[in-house]
């Protein structure tokens, strides 16, 4: 078992590596691993897919169900471009890494206040921000492991599940019908687009049924499947790692 700055100081390379890194030198190092042999779970590969610029162009590129969304500099004047793709109430996402604080991911209700959010983040010396529309429906929170059986969902609002309280932006759920195994089908392409095996993340389910991916992360916290999980997580590793 090693922290990440143990990890950099390895001098021999590892064959095999089950890791929740997020550190970018240990990354960039476990890829070059990866080109050489060693097996990951997840990837070095799939974990820098999930920054957020570079998961936006690889969903939509690749025709993942995904908002719709444009990728701005924090000091460009964005109200233009906004009117013209038609955005009033939007999210802002860091475009450079995952989330880490509240104020990594911001719900903007008018173009000016994304300007206002957009300057606030200048500030904090980030230099590209995601804009995705925000999509009216209700919030749904799945977990699952590629090349298996497994696949979790359920309503976060409802079980009080919260990270960073954004939940509370689309609320109550209302029980839109939805086809599951669409969703998961949904799941597991982006899972392969991203070249993640264990994943969660969030997904809107439209007045119309519509299923959209709004987030999706290598090592989610598994909180309310742990149980479940733990022999699926197991089980998958050893294979891959056989």
């Amino acid at each position: 078992i090693y922290t990440e700055q143990n990890f950099l100081s390895l001098r021999e390379n590892p064959e095999r590596v089950f890791t929740m890194l997020r550190n970018r030198s240990a990354i960039v190092r476990l890829q070059q691993w990866e080109k050489e042999g060693c097996k990951s779970v997840n990837s070095a590969f799939g974990i820098e897919n999930c920054e957020r610029e570079r998961m936006t162009r690889l969903l939509m590129e690749n025709k993942v169900p995904y908002p719709d969304s444009i990728i701005v500099d924090t000091h460009e004047n964005v109200i233009p471009l906004l009117k013209q793709h038609n955005f009033s109430s939007c999210w802002l996402k860091r475009g450079d890494f995952h989330a880490i604080h509240r104020e990594d991911v911001t719900y903007a209700r008018h173009p000016e206040e994304v300007q206002e959010i957009l300057s606030e983040y200048a500030l904090r010396d980030i230099e590209r921000v995601v804009i995705n529309e925000h999509l009216e429906g209700d919030l749904i929170k799945f977990y699952g492991i590629a090349g298996s059986s497994f696949f979790y969902w359920f309503y976060p609002y409802e079980n009080s599940h919260s990270k960073f309280g954004h939940e509370s932006i689309n609320g109550k759920s209302q029980g839109i019908p939805f086809r599951e195994d669409e969703l998961r089908d949904i799941c597991l392409k982006a899972a392969d687009v991203l070249k993640l095996t264990v994943y969660g993340g969030d997904c809107i389910i439209s007045p119309d049924s519509a299923i959209h991916i709004i987030d999706f992360n290598d090592w989610p916290s598994f909180a309310p499947c742990r149980k479940e999980a733990i022999p699926a997580i197991g089980d998958r590793i050893i294979k891959i790692m056989d």
